[in-house]
């Protein structure tokens, strides 16, 4: 069984293994400047300096945003002269991306209004 039930498959996944991959991949989507690097990459491959300069944020933090990103497995990166290219790393990372949008539509604006903060929840 997967993280949502279903799998297409009959190999036993642990459950609190799957949650924590998933709680993982969540938090990497849970910052605003990393978001933001996908949805520029979604545009096309891209060096830290396009990047920073499309974004306005310092080369550090582009940097250290797209270090995540590759961790995790959502962006690749590969060398061009002394460059660093980023790239997304398949189209399921659009995929989620959508959803996600499609999900911030249908509630309406919810999530931002939630009454208990993430940080808050133990």
């Amino acid at each position: 069984m997967s993280m949502m039930g279903v799998t297409g498959n009959s190999v036993p996944v642990d459950e609190a293994v799957a949650l924590g991959a998933a709680a993982a991949l969540f938090h990497s989507l849970g910052d605003a400047s990393r978001l933001a690097i996908l949805r520029h990459l979604a545009l096309g491959d891209h060096r830290v300096r396009d990047l920073t300069e499309h974004l306005g944020l310092a080369q550090s933090t582009v940097s250290k945003h797209c270090l995540c990103l590759a961790g995790c497995g959502l962006i690749r990166s590969r060398t061009e002269g002394r460059a660093t290219v980023y790239s997304l790393a398949g189209p399921e990372v659009l995929e989620v991306l959508a959803a996600a949008e499609r999900l911030l539509a249908a509630t309406g604006g919810a999530v931002g209004l939630c009454p208990v903060p993430a940080g808050e929840v133990s």
